[in-house]
C-alpha cells in the first residue's frame, strides 16, 4: 500500500516547492522596490544588497521552519491545535528577519538612515508576510491530505465492489449453493421447519453479500448474525464434525468492523482447516476489548503451511481493507498456535 501511495504523489513536489519558495520572496523584494520607487526613496547598490540579504535570509528561515514542521509532524494535527504553535513560530521567524535586517543596516551600513537593530514596524511587516507564507503552506498540505483521503475512499469503494463480486463467486459459489441446497432438500421431508429456517439463513447470507458495497463498516453484532447463519448451514453438512464456540464480550457488539470480514475469516477456517480433517474439528470465535483495542480472534483445527500465510483473496482483502479504513491503527495476523491449531487475529484501535 505504501508503494501505491508513493505513485500517487507527484514526483516533482520538491521542485514546485522551491519554485514557490524562491519566487514568493523575490516577489516580496520586487514589491518593496516598487513601493520605494513610488515613495521616491533612495535606491542604490547598498539598498539592493540589503534587499537581497533579507530575501536569502527569508528563504533559509522559512525553509528551516518547514523542516521543523515536518520533523514534529505538525501537519498531522487538527488546525485548532496548531494555532498557538503557528503564532509563536511566525513571531520567531519575523523576529529573526527583523534582527537580520537591523544588523545589515547598522553593522554593514547598508542603510545609513536606519540605525535600529529591532524595528517594531518592520517586525509587523515580516509577521504579515511569514503568516501569508504559513497559511499558503498549510492550506496546500491540508488540500493534499483531503485529496489523498478522497483517493483512499475511491480505492476503498473499488475494493469493496471487487470483494462483493468475488464473495458471490467464491463464498457463495455454485459448490457452496449446491451443498446448501442439497442439505435443505434432504431436510424438506425429514424436518420441514429446519428446512424453512435454512432457506432463510441462505437468503440472509446472499442479501449481506449484495449489500457489501453500500457501507464501509457494520456493527460486530451484524457480522455475528451473518456468521451464525453461515455456520448453521455448514452444520447441516458437517453435522457433529463441526463444533463452534462463541466467546463474545457484549461491549464489542456495537463496535464497527468491515462488512463480511468475519464471515470471510470463518469460511477460510472451515475451507482450509476443518474440512480437510476426517474427524472435523472445532471453531472458536472471540471478540474482546484488550486495552485500547478491539481484538477479534478466530481459532480452528488445522495447520497453516508456509505458503498459505499470505492467503488467497480473502486474507489479502482483509489486510487491504483494514489498511484503507484504519491505516496503522489496525492489524491482521494468522499463524499456527501449535501442531493442530491455527489462529487468525484482528486488532482495531478504539
Amino acid at each position: 500500500m505504501q508503494k501505491e501511495k508513493m505513485l500517487l504523489m507527484p514526483r516533482n513536489v520538491s521542485k514546485y516547492y522551491w519554485w514557490c519558495q524562491i519566487g514568493g520572496w523575490i516577489f516580496w523584494m520586487l514589491l518593496n522596490i516598487v513601493l520605494s520607487f513610488y515613495y521616491k526613496r533612495t535606491m542604490n547598490g547598498d539598498y539592493f544588497l540589503n534587499q537581497a540579504i533579507v530575501v536569502v535570509s527569508a528563504i533559509i528561515i522559512t525553509h528551516l521552519f518547514r523542516e521543523m514542521v515536518i520533523a514534529l509532524k505538525w501537519l498531522q494535527y487538527p488546525l485548532d491545535k496548531m494555532i498557538f504553535r503557528l503564532l509563536v513560530s511566525v513571531a520567531v521567524c519575523a523576529t529573526l528577519l527583523t534582527v537580520i535586517r537591523g544588523i545589515c543596516n547598522i553593522y554593514l551600513r547598508l542603510d545609513k538612515n536606519d540605525h535600529q537593530l529591532f524595528s517594531f514596524g518592520t517586525f509587523i511587516i515580516f509577521c504579515i508576510w511569514v503568516s501569508a507564507w504559513t497559511m499558503i503552506y498549510f492550506l496546500w498540505h491540508y488540500f493534499q491530505k483531503d485529496q489523498q483521503y478522497k483517493l483512499d475512499k475511491l480505492r476503498m469503494e473499488s475494493l469493496v465492489k471487487e470483494l462483493e463480486l468475488r464473495t458471490i463467486k467464491s463464498q457463495i459459489n455454485p459448490h457452496f449453493l449446491f451443498n446448501a441446497l442439497n442439505s435443505i432438500r434432504a431436510l424438506i421431508d425429514e424436518n420441514p421447519r429446519r428446512a424453512r429456517t435454512a432457506v432463510t439463513e441462505l437468503s440472509n447470507i446472499l442479501r449481506s453479500s449484495m449489500q457489501v458495497e453500500k457501507v464501509e463498516t457494520v456493527s460486530m453484532e451484524n457480522e455475528l448474525n451473518i456468521v451464525r447463519d453461515y455456520l448453521a448451514l455448514e452444520h447441516i453438512r458437517f453435522e457433529e464434525r463441526l463444533k463452534v464456540n462463541y466467546d463474545i464480550d457484549p461491549a464489542t457488539l456495537e463496535l464497527p468492523v468491515p462488512p463480511m470480514m468475519l464471515q470471510t475469516l470463518v469460511e477460510n477456517a472451515i475451507k482450509h482447516g476443518i474440512s480437510k480433517s476426517v474427524h472435523g474439528g472445532f471453531l472458536n470465535i472471540s471478540s474482546h476489548i484488550n486495552g485500547l483495542q478491539h481484538e477479534i480472534t478466530i481459532q480452528n483445527t488445522g495447520q497453516l503451511c508456509e505458503t498459505g500465510r499470505d492467503g488467497g483473496f480473502g486474507l489479502q482483502s482483509t489486510r487491504q481493507r483494514l489498511g484503507l479504513l484504519y491505516k496503522e491503527k489496525a492489524s491482521f495476523n494468522i499463524y499456527n498456535v501449535n501442531n493442530h491449531l491455527v489462529e487468525a487475529k484482528v486488532e482495531i484501535a478504539l
